[in-house]
């Protein structure tokens, strides 16, 4: 992978931002007075914050399936730097935790890239990393489930190990590419289990939802300028 190629993924850029899970959407409607979005006031999220270097497309799309899918470790560096980079530097945590992969899903493809990452940022900011939560349900695809089903699919996918290992710490959650975050907040919830007070999690990329939006507008709306003006994230 030359460096042109490396250089080309960018930084996730929105004018409204959801405070808490860092959602991007189109207008502030969405958003409470604290500029919370509806899954965070619910406390649907599992976890307390979320940090994403971009989005989920393009070049940085190809890198993460070259990592991920293409077994080319390599790429965990350059990866890791993009992570580091997404993660504000005033953030401070106790204890790193890699979302862990089924024991079938890990022998099939050789490695976790989620623990590979985790290791990266660990050694990028000294911070340990724990093995606390385990994945004890291999889930079907998420590809193609309404949020609801996705949150139904991870419902008890992790399990905390014995005792309270993360008693009272800050924990930093990794993993490669946030979808609909049913994976990570059920993660962050088993960590909770484990004691932790805070979850923070940390991803390359995210899918980012207002692509569609602005396509369906454009399909009903047949103008770039109407599709903008709608009140719809």
């Amino acid at each position: 992978m030359c460096a042109a190629c490396l250089s080309k993924p960018q930084r996730l850029e929105a004018e409204f931002f959801c405070s808490s899970c860092r959602t991007p959407f189109l207008n502030a409607f969405p958003l409470d007075e604290q500029g919370r979005c509806a899954l965070c006031r619910l406390g649907a999220t599992g976890f307390d914050a979320a940090y994403s270097f971009g989005s989920y497309e393009g070049e940085l799309r190809e890198l993460i399936h070259l990592f991920k899918y293409g077994r080319v470790r390599t790429l965990v560096g350059p990866l890791g730097k993009l992570l580091a980079r997404a993660l504000p530097v005033d953030e401070r945590f106790d204890a790193i935790v890699p979302v862990p992969l089924h024991w079938w899903k890990r022998w099939q493809r050789g490695f976790n890239q989620s623990e590979l990452l985790a290791k990266e940022i660990a050694r990028r900011r000294g911070i340990p990393v724990k093995r606390c939560v385990r994945r004890v349900k291999s889930t079907s695809a998420q590809a193609g489930l309404t949020n609801a089903k996705r949150r139904a699919n991870m419902s008890g996918a992790f399990q905390a190990k014995h005792g309270r290992p993360l008693d009272g710490m800050r924990v930093l959650l990794i993993d490669d590419v946030m979808t609909t975050g049913s994976t990570a907040a059920a993660c962050a919830r088993a960590l909770k289990d484990a004691g932790a007070r805070y979850v923070a999690l940390l991803t390359v990329a995210r899918v980012d939802r207002r692509m569609a939006v602005r396509v369906t507008d454009l399909i009903f709306s047949g103008s770039s300028e109407d599709a903008e003006s709608r009140s719809i994230a």
